[in-house]
């Protein structure tokens, strides 16, 4: 229980018993023995603060760890172990908590002075972690479960965006949005091979039964080592869709293409983990206060992005150069939700789903989600103090760690 939390139950207690003493007894006598108790207890347990704030291997301290005796979250939690910090994150809205942290000075408040790298592919950003280039990188969901696969030496520490997925078509070949996976029919489809948008368009063809390859009952899939790429692919004429991850999807409409479907308004793609953070298991390791005071600062941008809407999008568009419209229809128009969360139910469920659709063989990935990164730093800020917003991030960790 927090300390605080133990003082002040006593108090209450002990300020009820005066107050029923106050209606029983009829002698001053007996009031004057009620207060001295009080004040005895509330004095002896002054002393007990005091010595614990001198000793912080005493459990008083343990159990309220960000704020104990009201020293800075560093005092407590340690001074990071390196402060120079690359990360490293792909042309999308949803990898906003880098660029809100940057923007609003949260990395700097954690001493952290961080450089922020736009790269084309999740290949080319596992490459740059490996490599030492990186320190953390925004990465589909589906391409980490497949390099942890293949026996890469990363870790999931935190999570960028929820959903933000779908497909979009010419309009030639339908008159309205989310007219869903049918309308691919006897199309050519471009895609992106180990994405999370191959995965769940491949869902929803075996839920629906309809096959991949050529043919007017099937839909046939061509494969792009990038978003950007397979979106390009559009104006060629022997493409008919293409994939669109935010804001790919609002350009899309903005040029006159209809959506096949949103991901997020498919039952059987919700609350798909979208973007993870990873980073090198060994750097993890060694340097849990870095990643710690990383993960803080991720935490209080996505209070921020609850808080400010048109701050957030400004920020954005610093990074993602789209009109501003089309941040604000990516970020808050319902298709996705950019949390830090590591979301560790979600993407044990994604792995499960796509060993099944054979994009790998089955693996054990326990060695490599770290959710204790993020515990500790959100526990350390709701110690701070709290608010709805982040007892939200509590209520939705401890539900999906």
């Amino acid at each position: 229980m927090n300390n605080k939390v133990k003082y002040i139950s006593i108090v209450a207690a002990l300020s009820l018993l005066t107050g029923c003493g106050a209606f029983n007894n009829s002698s001053a006598d007996n009031n004057t023995t009620t207060n001295e108790a009080t004040y005895n207890a509330a004095d002896e347990k002054a002393a007990e603060e005091k010595d614990c704030c001198k000793d912080k291997d005493k459990d008083c301290c343990k159990e309220e760890p960000a704020d104990c005796c009201g020293e800075s979250a560093e005092a407590v939690l340690g001074k990071p172990e390196k402060t120079d910090i690359n990360i490293g994150y792909l042309n999308s809205t949803a990898h906003l908590l880098a660029f809100v942290a940057q923007e609003e000075g949260y990395f700097s408040e954690e001493g952290l002075k961080v450089k922020l790298t736009q790269f084309s592919s999740a290949a080319e950003l596992v490459n740059g972690i490996e490599s030492d280039k990186l320190d953390v990188a925004f990465i589909g969901s589906v391409p980490t479960l497949t390099f942890l696969s293949q026996g890469h030496e990363i870790s999931v520490i935190g999570g960028a965006m929820t959903n933000g997925h779908g497909y979009v078509i010419k309009s030639e070949f339908a008159d309205s949005d989310e007219l869903g996976v049918e309308i691919l029919k006897g199309r050519n489809v471009a895609s992106v091979k180990n994405s999370v948008q191959d995965a769940e368009l491949q869902i929803l063809l075996k839920n629906a039964g309809i096959e991949t390859g050529e043919g007017k009952d099937k839909v046939n899939i061509v494969y792009f080592d990038s978003q950007k790429d397979a979106y390009a692919a559009l104006l060629n004429k022997n493409i008919d869709a293409a994939s669109a991850y935010s804001p790919y999807t609002s350009l899309a409409k903005s040029q006159g293409y209809k959506v096949v479907y949103y991901c997020a308004h498919e039952k059987a793609l919700e609350n798909q983990p979208c973007c993870r953070q990873v980073a090198k298991t060994s750097e993890v390791n060694a340097n849990p206060n870095t990643f710690t005071a990383l993960e803080r600062a991720f935490i209080k941008a996505y209070h921020f992005t609850q808080t400010d809407h048109g701050k957030t999008v400004k920020d954005v568009k610093k990074y993602i150069d789209i009109d501003e419209d089309f941040i604000d229809t990516e970020v808050y128009g319902g298709y996705s939700v950019s949390s830090p969360d590591p979301d560790k139910q979600g993407t044990l469920t994604l792995k499960d789903t796509i060993v099944e659709l054979g994009y790998t063989e089955d693996f054990d990935i326990e060695p490599h989600y770290n959710t204790g990164i993020y515990k500790a730093a959100l526990d350390s800020i709701i110690a701070e103090g709290s608010d709805d917003i982040y007892d939200s991030l509590k209520e939705h960790f401890d539900d999906y760690e």
